[in-house]
């Protein structure tokens, strides 16, 4: 799971095993798999940093 803030301030955790779109339109959205979307702080190239550090845990164990 990776931590993003949503715009009210909330942080919440998200599985980006189903993120399927994040775009910057200003704001950074995220489109899941499940159809939901979600608008978040982080700009597009920290969410991707997120996911490559997560992914980059997970292979290491």
């Amino acid at each position: 799971m990776i931590e993003v803030t949503k715009l009210n301030g909330a942080k919440v955790l998200i599985n980006p095993d189903l993120m399927e779109l994040v775009e910057e339109t200003p704001d950074t959205v995220i489109a899941f798999t499940t159809g939901r979307k979600i608008i978040v702080k982080e700009s597009r190239q920290e969410v991707k940093n997120l996911v490559k550090l997560y992914r980059k845990d997970i292979f290491a164990e």
